[in-house]
């Protein structure tokens, strides 16, 4: 049997309605399109740490928060795990690159892939005076060595004025070429040009819009600064005063109070994502004229989504859908095995990517793995056996949350001021009417929750005593002692 080469596509923040497939009023993306018609399209598709490091933890081994230990965002921890992606296949004969952003530490840490050409964005934590000067985006970004090669020492990514948490927008003030988002696609392309032709490959195209800054070019901006949006969601749940007291603040979980600034903002990420999009066109046309796309699995997927004033609110690793729910897009090249596209209902979340594609691949999945292959679901259609995802990320006494979702609905609980809530995803899917009081939802709420306590049983946190959630405890982004159920 011919081993299928494997494209993997990540882009960093997409939300998950944020395709035109997916229904979106505004967001244009006609690539991705084209892609999902002909794909198996994964409507429930959830990162269970809706941050880059934890979330990318789970792409690449496979593993739920629990087992990885990353449960929340925390850099310069070093990344130790057995069993990687990308190095089960390399084991087996594959050749493996990465393009783009990875945000593991130490930086240009492998994982298993033989080829790095790395551009991380721009992370605060690497830029400090003291890190180790190997460590210093400056040194160890190839993006950055390009760019400051081609435009001088002083050119940064930061250059447009916009931070990188923000809902600032400026447009890219450097040629259109210049910027990250065609980087990625161009060194994507060199490789696929210059790679062993002996070997299947796997190469990881990970983009880092469109997570601030929104710096799509110029004409990117346009298509959406101008026209009418549809504005975010509003639930009745929601508190007003917490936007009016911290809207003024530029990375503000609170989102941003000015109607002017959100209105670029929304423009601004709604342009990054067309951006992308016409460039993950450039990269199909070159696996179609190196006569590959038919022998290619391509996965495009994202680390979290990004809640852009949805119920006032700004950023990720909430528990809510503009966070946590992410696009899955599965395509199966014509000469690898045809597969009838269509759209699954299936709870699935990133630690699933590794074990199906091992599974396509004829690999063995490691026991470390907590994932499930999506195999079957790819090719009969067949849904996965899973009721739920956990999902959860600690961050500080506002955010630190639980969730648990199905195919029709979430429970969530905010381990440390022990607000629940309920919503009912098949009537309400914008969550905007929380029914953890309706006296109906009763029976429902206490399944979920005991799951959530299933889940949690037994944790250092100690959030679940004598059987029930017990709020307060200390919240912390990595577990001393992860375990694997």
């Amino acid at each position: 049997m011919k081993r299928p080469n494997i494209l993997l596509v990540m882009c960093d923040q997409l939300r998950g309605d944020c395709l035109s497939f997916d229904g979106h009023p505004d967001v244009k993306t006609p690539y991705l399109d084209t892609l999902a018609a002909d794909s198996t399209y994964f409507e429930n598709a959830y990162s269970a740490c809706p941050s880059c490091i934890p979330a990318r933890a789970g792409l690449l081994t496979g593993q739920a928060p629990s087992s990885h230990g990353r449960v929340g965002y925390q850099d310069g921890i070093d990344w130790e795990y057995d069993h990687y992606l990308a190095q089960e296949l390399a084991d087996h004969g594959y050749q493996t690159a990465c393009v783009g952003k990875m945000h593991v530490h130490p930086p240009r840490l492998q994982c298993g892939f033989q080829m790095i050409r790395l551009h991380d964005g721009y992370i605060g934590h690497y830029r400090k005076a003291n890190i180790p000067s190997w460590m210093n985006q400056n040194v160890s970004d190839d993006y950055m060595h390009y760019l400051r090669d081609h435009l001088g020492s002083y050119a940064d990514v930061n250059g447009s004025g916009v931070e990188n948490n923000s809902w600032i927008t400026h447009p890219w003030i450097y040629e259109e070429r210049y910027h990250p988002t065609n980087w990625v696609v161009d060194e994507s392309i060199r490789f696929l040009e210059t790679r062993d032709r002996t070997k299947p490959f796997f190469l990881m195209t990970s983009f880092v819009r469109p997570h601030p800054p929104f710096d799509a070019p110029k004409s990117y901006f346009d298509l959406y600064v101008n026209k009418q949006l549809h504005e975010p969601a509003m639930g009745d749940w929601v508190d007003p005063s917490l936007c009016e007291r911290d809207g003024m603040i530029l990375d503000s979980v609170h989102g941003c109070r000015d109607a002017e600034l959100r209105h670029q903002a929304m423009a601004g990420y709604y342009a990054c994502i067309t951006h992308v999009d016409h460039q993950f066109g450039r990269l199909i046309t070159a696996l179609e004229n190196d006569e590959t796309y038919h022998d290619t699995i391509i996965i495009f997927t994202a680390d979290h989504g990004e809640m852009l004033f949805d119920h006032q609110l700004f950023r990720k690793v909430l528990p809510y859908e503009g966070s946590t729910r992410i696009p899955m897009i599965i395509h199966v090249g014509k000469n690898i095995r045809k597969c009838l596209p269509h759209r699954s209902e299936s709870v699935v979340e990133l630690m699933d990517v590794m074990p199906t594609v091992l599974d396509l691949c004829g690999i063995q999945i490691p026991d470390s793995v907590d994932g499930a292959s999506l195999k079957q679901e790819l090719f009969e259609a067949k849904g996965i056996e899973r009721e739920y995802v956990h999902g959860e990320h600690s961050r500080d006494k506002e955010q630190s949350n639980q969730y648990i979702v199905t195919e029709t609905d979430k429970y969530i609980w905010f381990t440390q001021t022990n607000i629940e809530q309920y919503f009912d995803l098949k009537q309400d899917p914008k969550e905007e009417h929380d029914r953890i009081d309706d006296p109906a939802c009763q029976d429902r709420i206490a399944h979920l929750r005991s799951l959530l306590i299933q889940e949690l049983e037994g944790r250092e946190e100690g959030y679940v005593q004598d059987g029930k959630l017990v709020a307060g405890q200390r919240p912390i982004s990595r577990l001393q002692h992860p375990f694997h159920r």
